[in-house]
């Protein structure tokens, strides 16, 4: 589990998790207290002095914070030590050059008690890939927690444990959230003894998308805050001055690494749409529409299409026989609305659609030959396999033996290199100028398509290729690449 992800706006790292254990206890030797957790609404808090919204803020923190949980993870891995340090220079006569041990890398992260059968929201990277997983209370107890499900997608997953008498936070309306508006940040920022930090600030945007989640691949619609967000926060609640949880805190942006004010939120609503899926029926099922983003609408834009308002984005092509074709969509038709609220960008249209259920129906306001149309479509279900990802074990090694790195084909990179809707395939992010494959003509920017004439539309599939030719024990790798708009042909040795 990495503590800090790539960069973000160029300069900028997500934090997500650091170092944290606790001793285990059972569930059914727990006792808690019964904490007050009702708090008083904003509209009904009469504010006369300053040291009335003091007192209204300590009293949020001190009925919120007992239902914000610390999160520790284990996971044990085993790393080749070598024995004597000479032995790669001069050999060693005796054998066993290095031996295999094992160790324990632990990480902690935050959540969010919203039930009393014992859910908890957090993030899906503080808990992914790990062996064991311990919930620490607000009175210092721990207990083991129950994964009941992750979804990468949105980063949320949902955590239980069976203890009675959960302290639990009221779930907010994310939508009626505003920019300015009060916000406490609660969680375990740094290390264990910082555990339940509480932190304020406002709501500095909406709506943000970072990059960040599945490497653009999965569904950002952040809430940008400045309460104080650091490693160890992930998982945490994001409490508006209503007392009810809002968001839950998810990454930073920072140049020290540490909290810069420029921190991300998973919106409650957002949340507890993908934890409802994940309790009820163990996965989550994902809307679609069937249609291909063909470039955001600038004035340039605006202008080639005879249209007044720089809004929205342009169809470039709708799939055949898919729910967009069926309800009437067409090819150039200019996107402007979903469900009455104005479409910012495409991520935004793409975050809203995805995280809404099949069978829901969706409004939509387009714009087609300078007439303004409504279409009603119902959605399908879109198939969770785009989200599949290869182990980072194995993706490290092979990239390691071929020599570059590479990545899904998102919109951001198809806006990048300035490529049709129709070119499927993964694009290369970085290549070492000592490889093979750079010798033989592969850049940093190139597209490929396939592999030994085997189609590859994602990262998953690019490396599930590679494995197949290695494990043959063939050495050579052609691939089809997209280069400036042409096809090539390049082949390398592994």
């Amino acid at each position: 589990m990495n503590n800090t992800i790539r960069n973000i706006f160029g300069v900028a790292a997500a934090i997500l998790v650091m170092l944290g254990v606790n001793e285990i206890t059972d569930s059914n030797t727990i006792k808690l207290p019964s904490y007050d957790t009702d708090v008083t609404s904003a509209e009904n808090r009469p504010v006369n002095s300053f040291k009335d919204f003091n007192d209204a803020i300590v009293d949020i923190a001190e009925k919120t914070n007992p239902a914000v949980v610390m999160i520790t993870t284990e996971k044990v891995q085993q790393r080749r030590v070598m024995q004597n340090p000479f032995s790669q220079f001069f050999g060693n006569p005796y054998g066993g050059d290095s031996e295999t041990r094992e160790y324990t890398q632990r990480g902690l992260g935050s959540g969010v008690i919203v039930s009393d059968e014992g859910y908890i929201i957090t993030n899906n990277h503080v808990i992914a890939d790990v062996d064991e997983i311990e919930v620490q209370l607000y009175n210092g107890e721990s207990i083991k927690a129950e994964l009941v499900g992750a979804d990468p997608a949105t980063d949320i997953a949902v955590l239980k444990v069976d203890i009675e008498n959960l302290p639990t936070v009221k779930l907010g309306n994310s939508d009626d959230l505003k920019v300015g508006s009060f916000v406490l940040a609660i969680g375990s920022p740094l290390s264990e003894n910082l555990a339940h930090t509480v932190s304020f600030g406002i709501v500095s945007a909406k709506q943000r998308s970072i990059g960040l989640i599945g490497q653009g691949t999965g569904f950002e619609d952040f809430i940008q805050t400045d309460a104080a967000i650091n490693p160890g926060n992930s998982g945490g609640a994001l409490i508006d001055m209503n007392g009810e949880l809002v968001g839950i805190n998810s990454a930073i942006a920072s140049r020290s690494g540490g909290n810069d004010g420029i921190g991300f939120a998973i919106p409650i609503n957002l949340a507890k749409r993908i934890m409802d899926d994940l309790v009820d029926d163990g996965e989550v099922s994902r809307g679609y529409l069937g249609l291909y983003f063909g470039g955001e609408v600038d004035r340039t834009m605006a202008k080639a299409l005879g249209i007044d308002d720089a809004r929205g984005f342009i169809v470039a092509r709708v799939e055949e026989d898919g729910p967009a074709a069926k309800a009437g969509l067409q090819e150039q038709d200019v996107v402007v609305s979903i469900d009455g609220e104005k479409v910012t960008n495409w991520t935004m249209f793409r975050s809203k659609i995805g995280t809404m259920k099949p069978g829901e129906k969706v409004e939509l306001g387009i714009l087609r030959d300078e007439d303004s149309k409504t279409i009603q479509v119902t959605l399908g279900e879109r198939e969770e396999e785009m989200f599949a990802t290869t182990e980072p074990a194995k993706v490290e090694s092979m990239e390691e033996k071929i020599g570059f790195n590479v990545s899904d084909l998102t919109d951001n990179f198809r806006r990048q290199l300035q490529l049709d809707s129709d070119v499927d395939g993964i694009v290369v992010t970085n290549i070492k100028q000592s490889s093979n494959a750079y010798e033989r003509g592969l850049r940093k920017g190139d597209v490929i398509t396939a592999v030994k004439r085997n189609k590859v539309k994602t990262e998953t599939e690019f490396f599930d290729e590679l494995e197949k030719i290695s494990k043959s024990g063939d050495e050579v790798v052609l691939l089809t690449v997209m280069q400036r708009g042409v096809k090539q042909y390049i082949a390398f040795e592994l």
